[in-house]
């Protein structure tokens, strides 16, 4: 199970850039990855557009923000598009990666249980290490947390 100062866990995905993306890309980078249930939902269609409107800062800090979802590549590149998104979607169809960083389990939704990806974020810090992981997120004020974490690296 992922913790927080341990090494993040390799993936290798594709993403809605139209590359494969490693987190060995980001050598000496920031990078934030949030996993989200599914492109074009309400909650999932907030956090996209709240990670968007403070993307700018988190370029300013050096960090990188990557979703991550099971949907496919096709889904992924029209929710972008539909929302003006400047940061890569990565698609995880086996839920390999969604595992690897703890956001498979069972969820609780009007009293019916069921397995899926939990919204949560984890932020790794520049030398590949899990600096804070946000489980179970609620999408309002979430970015302002992850911002407030990753200037504190940043300094």
């Amino acid at each position: 199970m992922i913790k927080e100062g341990n090494k993040a866990p390799a993936f290798r995905l594709e993403a809605s850039t139209g590359e494969t993306v490693k987190l060995s890309d980001y050598k000496d980078h920031i990078v934030v990855v949030y996993f989200y249930p599914r492109d074009n939902t309400p909650g999932c269609t907030t956090e996209a557009k709240d990670f968007q409107a403070a993307l700018g800062e988190f370029e300013e800090l050096g960090a990188v923000v990557l979703g991550v979802s099971k949907d496919s590549i096709a889904s992924h590149c029209k929710f972008v598009d539909k929302l003006g998104l400047e940061f890569a979607l990565l698609s995880d169809p086996d839920g390999a990666m969604i595992e690897k960083y703890g956001a498979w389990g069972e969820k609780n939704m009007y009293g019916k249980k069921s397995m899926g990806i939990i919204r949560s974020t984890v932020v790794i810090d520049a030398e590949g290490r899990v600096a804070k992981i946000f489980p179970k997120v609620r999408v309002k004020g979430h970015v302002d947390q992850v911002l407030e974490v990753v200037r504190e690296l940043s300094n």
